[in-house]
């Protein structure tokens, strides 16, 4: 089938990505899409390289070799509020709202921020993650976890965001939240929004991700559907 215009311009692919820190390797010629409509999936133990690529693609890191690419512009050098602006939002690993303020604000951030200055897409964003109720006017130092998790997805989503990319969602995430994420992730995706999530929970990833890549010392060593590559990963027990 034919890829439109309008759907590549939204696809982010890097290219030979290469990345050190004082003469370590991170990444050592890691090449991958991110298609809209679809849920990528990054795996591998500490030190594989995951989160530095993940740094890559959001803009708070910059490699030392290769390209990042937003359909067809390369946007390699550019910082992480700029890719915003282009609709890329990310979610982070330890939570980063804003504890003095209400959710409704924390979710205002995003909306700010982001690739679309939408007021309706604020609300759109509470009602998703179930926000919208007394909820929405609690300051963030008075909820926990699971409930910050969803703050920080909707604050995402309030950008109008083309590309989301997750570092670990399910972090400190009981089963029933762990549940209504992957509902909301399955509903973004087939809205058309393209989604990387690097993730340890593996039932998560199988449940969720339309490709999985396995990566290891800096580069990606297995990729495929979910069955077939988590049951490689499980075969050679490849912590995560």
């Amino acid at each position: 089938m034919a890829i439109s215009r309008r759907t590549l311009a939204h696809i982010l692919t890097t290219h030979h990505l290469q990345a050190r820190y004082d003469g370590f390797t991170a990444l050592d010629d890691v090449t991958l899409t991110v298609p809209p409509g679809h849920i990528t999936a990054i795996i591998g133990p500490n030190g594989a390289g995951k989160t530095t690529l993940f740094h890559c693609l959001a803009g708070t890191h910059r490699p030392a070799h290769g390209q990042v690419l937003l359909g067809t512009r390369d946007i390699t050098r550019l910082p992480a509020h700029a890719r915003t602006r282009l609709g890329i939002a990310r979610t982070f690993q330890q939570l980063a709202v804003f504890p003095s303020l209400t959710v409704a604000d924390n979710v205002r951030v995003g909306a700010e921020q982001g690739r679309v200055r939408d007021p309706a897409a604020v609300e759109r964003a509470l009602r998703l993650l179930g926000l919208d109720g007394p909820l929405r006017s609690m300051p963030a130092a008075d909820l926990p976890t699971g409930t910050l998790r969803r703050v920080e997805l909707a604050r995402a989503l309030a950008g109008s965001p083309r590309v989301l990319l997750l570092d670990e969602p399910a972090a400190g995430l009981d089963t029933a939240e762990v549940t209504a994420l992957a509902r909301v992730l399955k509903a973004l995706a087939a809205d058309g929004t393209a989604l990387l999530v690097v993730e340890h929970d593996l039932d998560l990833v199988a449940d969720l991700a339309d490709t999985v890549h396995v990566m290891a010392a800096g580069r990606i060593v297995a990729s495929g559907p979910p069955d077939r590559v988590l049951d490689v990963a499980g075969s050679q027990e490849t912590p995560v």
